[in-house]
């Protein structure tokens, strides 16, 4: 064979490898696992909710499935949520979790993954890092990257890796709120709390257990949030809606009816303490980066910034301009997917010592 020949039997082979497979980049949250795939968009946007059953250990649904469940389990069947905080709680749960996921984003013929980034909370740790590790090795990828969740956030918020400019992105997730100070493409500084979105439906449930007595579930709370609740003063305050759940003290099913002007304060409560949060980051800035903030304001990235006025708020009480980027709750893969596309963005980020890979070659995925 000549070397022309050769060359060409090795490049459509290695197109072929790249057809098959899947450059991923991954999102697991408290809440949801977002999957993309490099030139196809996000193909996986499930609840990160795992079916078991209580008898045999099997897990018998994942993702959308076992949203179905939630609430209405049959005596032997739990839903778990094995993420917790933005972190691992349940490490056999994840790995099927994720397995599964990984399994549904790749393409009709690849068995294998290429490779994968994924997003970390600022503050993981060695062990929870190595727990998402081996969990990516189970679904049979070959090599992963993690990027924090800020960083990515930036970089699909519409940051460049090579501005010299400060930029402050903050991602708000369900159990999670990230803060992120990027300049020329680095982490300058960041905080992370374990509050989020989520937090909101929690503090509903127990408002309304305490002072209407009345056992409410998630996706009531839920309905809630999204239908009555929101970060400044509703417009309406008499909007009523009925909800259902068990009476406290009688033990049975019942009803009542609860408004905005009851549930806002609730809410309120959460959302200042996220913004409190974010302005001791803002607190703590070098004046360069104070100034270049003041001029350029903050991002709102993540599920929970669509939190109905969240901008508004945090503008009032920071008096800087906020703005929310397009399609906020796929901010990280987008910005996870970028690395793939710009290998000098990905090489300086890529922190190696601070941040595991599995099985890299030539120092890059």
């Amino acid at each position: 064979m000549s070397f022309m020949s050769k060359t060409s039997a090795f490049l459509g082979i290695r197109a072929l490898q790249g057809m098959i497979s899947d450059s991923m980049a991954i999102d697991m949250g408290s809440a949801s696992t977002i999957i993309s795939v490099r030139g196809r968009g996000v193909v996986v946007d499930e609840p990160s909710l795992v079916a078991v059953n209580t008898m045999t250990g099997e897990v018998m649904e994942i993702g959308l499935e076992a949203q179905q469940k939630y609430g209405r389990e049959a005596r032997d069947v739990e839903v778990i949520a094995p993420l917790l905080n933005g972190v691992v709680a349940d490490f056999e749960r994840t790995k099927e979790m994720l397995s599964h996921f990984v399994g549904k984003a790749r393409s009709g013929f690849s068995y294998f993954s290429r490779r994968a980034l994924m997003s970390v909370f600022s503050d993981v740790t060695q062990v929870e890092q190595r727990a998402l590790l081996s969990a990516a090795q189970h679904a049979h990828i070959g090599r992963v990257g993690m990027i924090e969740e800020g960083l990515a956030a930036a970089f699909g918020a519409g940051v460049r890796a090579d501005d010299p400019r400060g930029s402050a992105v903050v991602d708000i997730g369900a159990a999670t709120t990230n803060v992120a100070i990027v300049a020329s493409g680095k982490m300058v500084c960041s905080s992370a709390e374990r509050i989020g979105s989520g937090s909101i439906d929690v503090a509903i449930i127990n408002h309304v257990r305490r002072h209407r007595g009345l056992l409410i579930g998630a996706r009531t709370a839920e309905r809630l949030k999204l239908e009555l609740a929101s970060a400044t003063v509703p417009a309406d305050l008499a909007q009523e809606i009925a909800i259902k759940g068990r009476d406290v003290l009688k033990g049975i099913p019942s009803s009542i009816e609860i408004t905005a002007g009851e549930i806002y304060p609730v809410a309120q409560e959460v959302v200042r303490k996220i913004v409190e949060s974010i302005s001791t980051t803002l607190t703590e800035l070098p004046p360069e980066l104070a100034g270049d903030i003041y001029e350029r304001g903050i991002i709102l990235t993540g599920g929970g910034a669509q939190f109905g006025g969240l901008d508004e708020y945090l503008r009032d009480q920071t008096r800087l301009p906020v703005r929310v980027a397009d399609e906020p709750k796929y901010a990280i893969v987008r910005g996870l997917e970028q690395m793939f596309d710009e290998p000098l963005w990905l090489r300086r980020v890529m922190q190696k010592e601070s941040h595991s890979v599995l099985d890299l070659e030539s120092g890059s995925l």
